[in-house]
């Protein structure tokens, strides 16, 4: 186990799962096939059998294995994820991560000894918060928000004794997680709810004579010219006109990679850095934890690593230091 923040890998199948064990993941987390996690989509996540297989694996590898129960639950139709956490804690993960704060209470008082992360949807981005969470629930640990500076990090760490877990790398969301309705609003879908955000069964691709004309159900989102990428179609990444000009409003097409602010986050006692990708494939769950463990080892010897050398698993090529810096327009 490493003497610095724990690497938190995604697993979206088991095969990503042991992919993530054997380059190296401290932990992995992952959600079984329904909608009680963010990451709802066809092909994806654990039946129960091989959640129990997969945490096997897992512990016999040295990883831990955190369940994202992380969708907010339906009122009057809670049992999917009760059923969740009950089996979770049955199969013996290591931690469940929660946002409903209907199902932090109920896990705190049917599983005691469960360890309890609050996943990064409930949006606690204050020591305040956090607190709260703590003493209400007794969460160990959060998910932070991706809309805090290190210096932000830094100075409300010493407010709380809940451990700080921040994003590294992968794919932002608008700076407002567990408030992701526009999804809902042109599909009837959103994580936080049903955890999928824009669909397959509406997305839509129409050759133009100005390019190709990607739609979201009946919204035609963007126009991507001859030749120019064209990435999956999520209205929070889709380009409008405003005031005359076509802009991405919401948020680019561009990948969080923290390589560059490693060292601050490490130096401002983050516990976790964690690695976006559940829908990625073996191969990239595979390079990106090898090549993330050697950027947090670099940092841990007080390095500035080269954040280039992740280039090539980003969006488009692209990468963001997003609010870590914030030096967006």
């Amino acid at each position: 186990m490493t003497t610095g923040p724990e690497l938190v890998c995604p697993a979206g199948t088991p095969a990503s799962l042991r992919a993530a064990v054997d380059a190296g993941a401290d932990a992995v987390y992952v959600g079984f096939r329904d909608e009680t996690n963010a990451r709802n989509f066809p092909g994806l996540n654990f039946s129960r059998d091989e959640l129990a297989e997969a945490v096997d694996y897992a512990h016999a590898g040295g990883s831990h294995v955190y369940l994202a129960v992380n969708s907010f639950a339906r009122a009057g139709d809670l049992k999917i994820w009760t059923d969740a956490i009950d089996d979770g804690a049955r199969i013996g993960v290591d931690a469940v991560i929660l946002s409903d704060i209907g199902m932090l209470a109920y896990a705190a008082e049917t599983h005691p000894d469960l360890r309890l992360h609050l996943s990064v949807q409930a949006s606690a981005a204050h020591p305040e918060a956090l607190e709260y969470y703590r003493r209400a629930f007794g969460i160990k640990r959060a998910v932070l928000p991706r809309v805090l500076t290190v210096d932000d990090i830094r100075r409300h760490g010493d407010r709380t004794s809940v451990e700080y877990e921040v994003f590294v790398f992968g794919g932002l969301c608008p700076m407002a997680e567990g408030r992701c309705h526009l999804s809902s609003y042109a599909t009837g879908k959103s994580p936080n709810t049903t955890g999928v955000c824009s669909p397959a069964a509406s997305v839509h691709y129409e050759d133009g004579p100005d390019g190709l004309v990607t739609r979201l159900g009946d919204f035609a989102i963007n126009r991507v010219a001859p030749g120019e990428a064209a990435g999956y179609p999520t209205l929070c990444k889709g380009r409008f006109q405003v005031a005359g000009q076509e802009l991405h409003i919401f948020e680019d097409p561009v990948s969080l990679n923290a390589a560059e602010v490693m060292k601050g986050l490490v130096d401002a006692g983050v516990s976790a850095l964690k690695i976006e990708g559940r829908q990625r494939g073996r191969s990239y769950v595979d390079r990106a934890v090898r090549t993330m463990r050697s950027l947090r080892d670099a940092a841990l010897r007080g390095e500035t690593p080269d954040a280039s050398v992740l280039d090539s698993l980003s969006e488009g090529g692209r990468r963001s230091t997003g609010a870590y810096k914030k030096e967006w327009r």
